[in-house]
């Protein structure tokens, strides 16, 4: 039976049955449309976190890069932060410097810290009660950042080089032989887990600005480096421990071959066999100065193998450093 409603606008005529049709198809969708938003609702309540949201954050202590992570910037990033200097008109002329709010040099800041007697606010009795840690004006002025032949800045280059050279774990033991004032340890403090860095230094005023400035302004020193006074390649108070990497950054340049001699067979019982790597910057002088077959023979009494000569470029100006890399070649 047909019902002889119609839409005269649209010229349309709709029957009974098609309405009934259309009711029941809009039933079913409505019906599936439903289960399936309950099943994507429940699906996604129980989906696992990615790794990538995980933290890496251990109990008491600050988050670490996982082992295999990148430490070296990109050549996007190199290309990033190009496009953007370019973006923002930057054209800055090579070797000119613009004057800050404060133009005054580091000597003019010293003679103020000397004249107005630093930053205390105590007089007399009271007058070592400014901090904990009292620091000479010398160092709050950062003269100690002038005392390399080149900018504090390479101090990253270097451990951007040597980290990525032994896939470096923070979990991984590092020894620098002559750390100076942490201009390249503190990369390696800040990366490393607590106490796997460190380091034999011999001048008084270089241990008092890693300890006195850089580790505290750094916020590392909970980190607590091992860092000894000493002289003479003498390594008896770091104990028994394996190293992953030791290395000395120009330090050889300034030692009799013979010392140097000393400190690499001390050492050879501290470095993990066949993984570990000992890195020297600049030169082998103390071995080249023996002639090749000579010098391999020492080296190989030690149990030390030559492997390789590196030249490694700066981020931040035209300059490249020249590492040569041995390793333990016997357990």
């Amino acid at each position: 039976m047909a019902l002889s409603s119609s839409w005269a606008a649209k010229g349309v005529v709709v029957t009974v049955p098609v309405l009934v049709l259309s009711a029941s198809a809009a039933a079913i969708c409505l019906f599936f449309l439903l289960s399936s938003l309950s099943s994507s609702s429940s699906s996604i309540c129980t989906c696992p976190v990615p790794s990538a949201a995980v933290s890496t954050t251990p109990v008491g202590g600050a988050a670490y890069g996982r082992f295999g992570a990148r430490i070296s910037p990109t050549e996007e990033d190199v290309k990033w932060v190009k496009d953007q200097i370019e973006a923002n008109g930057l054209y800055m002329q090579d070797n000119i410097l613009r004057k800050g709010i404060n133009p005054r040099t580091r000597a003019q800041q010293l003679q103020d810290l000397i004249q107005f007697k630093g930053i205390s606010h105590y007089e007399g009795e009271q007058s070592s009660n400014h901090t904990a840690l009292p620091c000479p004006g010398e160092l709050l002025v950062e003269e100690h950042h002038s005392n390399y032949g080149e900018p504090w800045a390479g101090g990253r280059d270097v451990f951007e080089f040597l980290a990525d050279s032994v896939h470096l774990a923070p979990d991984a033991r590092v020894l620098e032989i002559g750390c100076g004032t942490l201009r390249v340890g503190l990369h390696f403090i800040r990366y490393l887990n607590p106490g796997h860095f460190h380091c034999l230094e011999r001048d008084e005023l270089s241990l008092m600005a890693a300890f006195r400035y850089e580790l505290p302004s750094q916020g590392l020193l909970h980190k607590r480096p091992l860092i000894v006074k000493g002289e003479d390649m003498d390594f008896r108070k770091f104990g028994s421990g394996m190293y992953d990497l030791v290395y000395a950054s120009a330090v050889f340049l300034h030692m009799p071959d013979k010392l140097v001699w000393t400190g690499l067979e001390s050492l050879v019982n501290k470095l993990k066999p066949y993984k570990g790597r000992i890195f020297v910057s600049h030169n082998i002088k103390f071995c080249s100065r023996l002639g090749g077959d000579e010098c391999t023979k020492r080296l190989n009494s030690l149990g030390l193998e030559y492997l390789a000569k590196h030249t490694h470029d700066s981020l931040l100006f035209n300059h490249y450093e020249i590492w040569f890399e041995f390793r333990r070649s016997k357990a």
